[in-house]
This record gives structure tokens, C-alpha cells and sequence, in this order.
């Protein structure tokens, strides 16, 4: 079965929108992945100043293909851009990688 790697980013309550803009301004850095299955931004409610980003893969080779290349990519942009630039400071203070292995699943039911 598939695995699951969700990142927990600790985010001020002043850089919330600058962190939910940039990953809306991703455009597709990990939906063409191979071996990708699912993407989603998690926003804290209540009792937490952590966001999840929760991102689902064949197995764990798919997943480590992606961060050694798309997303490597992705996050070295800046100076040598155009413009020469820097990058922008994180939105994120902090981050934990966790890893789970999917081994029991369920979908609605249809009809």
C-alpha cells in the first residue's frame, strides 16, 4: 500500500497567508510527480499554530525521487534567478517530517 509523509510547519499568525499564497502559487511542483497520489494543505482551527501538509505516494522510492528532484529544485530558486533576487525568508519557523505506512483504507460508499 501507499505511504504517507505529512510535514508539520510551525507558522506565526502573521506569515498564515503568506504561506497559504505560496503554496497556491506552487502550480502542479508535485502533481506530475511519478508515483505521486495525493496533495493537501491542512489548516490549524484551534489549539495549534502548526499546518499540516499532508502528501501521498506509491512507496517510499517515488517519494524520495521527488524530493531529490522537483522539490530540491523548487526550494534553491533565488540568487542566479532573474533579477538575482534572494529568496524569500520562510513563512515557516519550524519543521517535522512524519512518515506512515497506509494499512487499512476506506472510500464512501456509492449507490
Amino acid at each position: 500500500m501507499s505511504i504517507v509523509k505529512i510535514n508539520a510547519l510551525t507558522v506565526p499568525a502573521e506569515q498564515r497567508e503568506v504561506l497559504e499564497k505560496r503554496f497556491a502559487s506552487r502550480a502542479g511542483s508535485v502533481e506530475n510527480s511519478d508515483g505521486f497520489e495525493w496533495f493537501e494543505l491542512l489548516r490549524p482551527m484551534e489549539g495549534t499554530d502548526q499546518y499540516l501538509v499532508y502528501t501521498r505516494w506509491r512507496d517510499e522510492a517515488a517519494f524520495q525521487a521527488w524530493m531529490e528532484g522537483p522539490m530540491k529544485a523548487a526550494h534553491q530558486g533565488g540568487a542566479g534567478g532573474e533579477g538575482g533576487g534572494e529568496r524569500p525568508k520562510p513563512a515557516a519557523s519550524g519543521s517535522t517530517l512524519w512518515s506512515f505506512e497506509v494499512v487499512q483504507q476506506a472510500a464512501p460508499k456509492k449507490g
